[in-house]
């Protein structure tokens, strides 16, 4: 079975995920912004969520960890919770 290990930012809005986004593209690191506006508990880790599985997740969540690409930063992925930046650090 296919596991996973990402780390996300969980924010209130589109606008400020792709806020962060951009500061992230242009070199800020994605830890620490994780730690200083994430909504989730895992930002005090950096955004870690560990390793899963496939189905641990809320589905679009799960479908960009598992079909996007493996140290790209992925979003805005909006789910039940909010909007989500997600980087996917290994998958096998």
């Amino acid at each position: 079975m296919a596991k996973a290990r990402a780390r996300h930012i969980l924010v209130s809005s589109e606008q400020a995920c792709l806020d962060l986004k951009s500061k992230i593209e242009a070199g800020a690191d994605f830890a620490e912004l994780a730690r200083q506006h994430s909504s989730c508990p895992s930002g005090r880790k950096g955004g870690d969520l560990g390793e899963f599985g496939p189905g641990m997740m809320v589905k679009p969540f799960d479908d960009a960890v598992f079909s996007g690409e493996v140290g790209k930063v992925l979003g805005p992925v909006q789910t039940q919770f909010g909007w989500h930046l997600i980087e996917v650090t290994e998958r096998r």
